[in-house]
């Protein structure tokens, strides 16, 4: 699962790290993002690309199709086993593939000795590169108008070996030149399946510690979120 996630560099920063080599079309704000609690329902910066640019948005994090609204909340996040075939997805499947840019997210594991409490635990690259979440939208893909009920969800996996301590789920990340080919108009979609089927970057990539509860709280924000303290379940050396 991915419910919380940050986004603090600048889009410059971003647009670097994804070595896009076609127009970028729209201002871009020079100004740091500054979120270290990017939280569900908030509206986030997304990218996604077009026959001719590459544009960027901020779309509410959160999507039901037409059908679901009233029936059940909107969904943040969308399981890579079942998003091309689900009735609740297919919809954007083929049409709203975009990128969530991110440079960590956060997961909560219950204390053995409280099962009242959790501990938080950021993860990021090894590296402290950008991820890039695969995601899903629906939105005016024009950039002309904000419409009821767009947003988007995040694709996630299973995670495995050490992670599967932290949760049982992460969110697809991918390698820039796969971002790339992920959000291409015309890609096949057989190919944007093996994609985030088969194609995300390893557990191995990724390094999570424990950090302060006071992230649990949406109002809170600022570096000091993720701050690394210690404890057992954390794989970064102290």
């Amino acid at each position: 699962m991915c419910g919380r996630f940050t986004q603090y560099r600048t889009a410059v920063e971003y647009l670097d790290a994804l070595r896009y080599d076609k127009p970028i079309e729209g201002g871009i704000d020079p100004e740091p993002i500054n979120r270290y609690n990017v939280a569900p329902r908030s509206r986030v910066m997304i990218f996604y690309e077009t026959d001719t640019c590459l544009r960027m948005a901020r779309l509410p994090w959160g999507y039901q199709p037409f059908w679901a609204v009233g029936k059940r909340p909107p969904a943040i996040n969308a399981r890579v086993e079942t998003a091309a075939t689900s009735r609740f997805f297919r919809g954007i499947w083929a049409t709203g593939r975009t990128l969530v840019a991110a440079d960590g997210w956060y997961e909560w594991v219950k204390d053995p000795s409280d099962p009242k409490k959790k501990q938080p635990y950021y993860i990021r690259r090894k590296e402290g590169e950008t991820l890039w979440f695969a995601a899903l939208a629906q939105m005016d893909r024009t950039g002309l108008t904000d419409r009821d009920g767009d947003g988007f969800v995040i694709i996630t996996a299973d995670s495995d070996q050490g992670m599967v301590d932290i949760h049982d789920r992460r969110p697809v990340v991918l390698e820039a030149d796969l971002a790339r080919e992920w959000v291409e108009p015309d890609l096949p979609l057989k190919r944007a399946e093996e994609i985030v089927r088969d194609l995300a970057l390893p557990v191995e990539a990724f390094e999570w510690f424990a950090v302060d509860r006071a992230v649990g709280n949406v109002r809170n924000e600022g570096p000091s979120l993720i701050e690394p303290i210690k404890h057992s379940k954390s794989n970064l050396t102290f």
